[in-house]
């Protein structure tokens, strides 16, 4: 095998990997959400405008309001999940570009002065952040369940505002009894690997 990644750590955070659907108790700490950041900040977007931002959900009030705008089939294990994430995009991110991206500070004017323009480029790279924030729950050693089975518009009313669009709840945990559904298959390479 050619990676240089260790196989356990491999299996870590792809193979082994999985959505989980039931929790223990166990709490996820403060510290391993600081952890989990420090990491996964270093995951790369367009003009490093980083523009995911995370609403973790600890009170039982905030987990009652959210629980509210799940899907049904959702409720359950957002409710019993030791510590629940939105994340959304700020479309407002290229306030912070003169500070993130200060070998081109203009680029703030220079290519999202345009709401639309900074919209479409904070679901993208917001959501290549989602992704990077999914592997580093797994690298601290706990269970992912992202979800987009929601109200959109709920959430963003209850826990947002009209500058930031939410693009998932994210369960956090060490999984449970029962937590996996069977392994889903995958594409082949010559499936999705083309060279021209």
């Amino acid at each position: 095998m050619s990676l240089v990644l260790d196989p356990a750590a491999q299996d870590l955070l792809f193979r082994e990997a999985r959505t989980a659907n039931t929790f223990t108790d166990e709490p996820v700490t403060d510290e391993q959400v600081q952890a989990i950041y420090d990491l996964v900040k270093y995951g790369p977007t367009a003009f490093n405008q980083s523009p995911l931002r995370v609403t973790l959900v600890r009170s039982p009030e905030a987990r009652e309001r959210l629980v509210r705008h799940m899907a049904e089939g959702n409720r359950p294990k957002t409710a019993t999940a030791p510590l629940v994430a939105i994340l959304a995009a700020d479309n407002e991110f290229h306030e912070e570009l003169p500070q993130l991206f200060p070998h081109f500070p203009q680029a703030k004017d220079a290519f999202f002065s345009e709401r639309t323009a900074r919209e479409q480029a904070a679901a993208l790279n917001a959501s290549l952040q989602a992704a990077y924030f999914i592997v580093g729950v797994r690298a601290a050693g706990l269970a992912a369940g992202p979800m987009t089975g929601f109200d959109f518009a709920g959430v963003q009313k209850e826990f947002l505002d009209d500058d930031h669009t939410p693009l998932m709840v994210v369960n956090i945990g060490k999984p449970g009894d029962d937590a996996w559904f069977p392994r889903s298959p995958r594409l082949a390479f010559d499936d999705v690997i083309t060279t021209v």
